[in-house]
């Protein structure tokens, strides 16, 4: 029993990583530093283009089935896209938080995904440039999307809904600190 009545569990070793980290800081930043987390618009964002693409399929599918297969086809139809949208609406969320990115010195860290968790350490002397995007629905929300490239395609980083000013200011920040450090590729 512990000493508030309750009853104490021995703690579990944590299982260490291949650098002799334990393994759940596979994922952390480091020492010092947090995650900067995009902005909170973005899931709108994915929510609204889901719906943009879900209105006409769940129409012209509906349509179709209701002229050759009835009014119940054509309502199945209509449910399942519904469904599809709804789990999707959620899933946006969950996505949404997982997006995270970190500037230390030497390199930027980005870490993405919910089901597959993904962490990518772009070296600011091996990009060689940043792109930013925005699309019509992205700019209109004041978002921007930040790719870094680099010589090896699986080290291209991608830090989408950004709001567009941020972005701009990591785009300068990141061009810098690459030309600072180029590795003269």
């Amino acid at each position: 029993m512990g000493a508030g009545g309750g009853v104490v569990y021995p703690v579990a070793e944590q299982q260490a990583g291949a650098a002799g980290y334990p393994a759940a800081e596979a994922f952390e930043p480091g020492a010092g530093l947090v995650w900067s987390r995009i902005s909170s618009r973005y899931p709108w964002h994915r929510r609204i283009a889901a719906l943009v693409r879900a209105i006409p399929v769940a129409a012209v599918g509906a349509f179709l089935l209701w002229r050759g297969g009835g009014t119940l086809a054509a309502l199945l139809w209509v449910v399942g896209v519904l469904a599809v949208l709804v789990v999707s609406w959620v899933a946006v969320e969950i996505a949404y938080r997982s997006y995270g990115y970190a500037e230390r010195g030497d390199d930027l860290i980005v870490t993405s995904g919910v089901f597959v968790r993904r962490l990518i350490v772009v070296p600011y002397g091996r990009m060689q440039f940043v792109d930013v995007t925005a699309g019509l629905l992205e700019r209109w929300m004041g978002l921007s999307t930040v790719r870094l490239h680099t010589a090896a395609a699986a080290t291209d980083a991608v830090i989408p809904g950004l709001p567009a000013a941020e972005a701009a200011l990591l785009r300068d920040r990141l061009a810098r600190k690459g030309e600072e450090r180029s590795m003269g590729l």
